[in-house]
């Protein structure tokens, strides 16, 4: 069982800068391969970006790419996602999630099997 808290969400201005943080529970993280999320009200979770269990590999949603940088830090087990340049249209609920060990990053929610509760980010012009 892995459990995901997210936290560094709040209020910023257009073109100012956050840094999400997520830690998990339990002695697995290292081999999970992560993953955050984001849902606008009334609009569907979409994909913001992934990292594999060796940080090897990343993964970016072309809305957010060249702005946000996911990184994670095994020992820590924490994943964090930079975000910089935001845009009110980057304004959501962002959920962190985690995938089953030594899987290849996906940017389907449904290969996520643990999901953190979110954190709001709103961002204004």
């Amino acid at each position: 069982q892995v459990q995901l808290v997210e936290s560094g969400g709040g209020l910023v201005q257009a073109g100012g800068s956050l840094r999400l943080s997520c830690a998990a529970s339990g002695r697995t993280f290292s081999r999970l391969p992560m993953g955050w999320f984001r849902q606008a009200p009334g609009k569907e979770r979409e994909f913001v970006a992934a990292i594999s269990w060796t940080s090897s590999t990343t993964s970016y949603a072309d809305s957010v790419k060249g702005r946000f940088t996911i990184s994670r830090d095994n020992a820590k087990n924490t994943v964090y996602l930079q975000m910089n340049s935001l845009k009110p249209e980057d304004t959501a609920v962002y959920y962190c999630a985690a995938q089953n060990p030594f899987t290849v990053i996906s940017r389907m929610p449904s290969f996520y099997n643990y999901w953190g509760q979110g954190t709001q980010v709103t961002v204004s012009s």
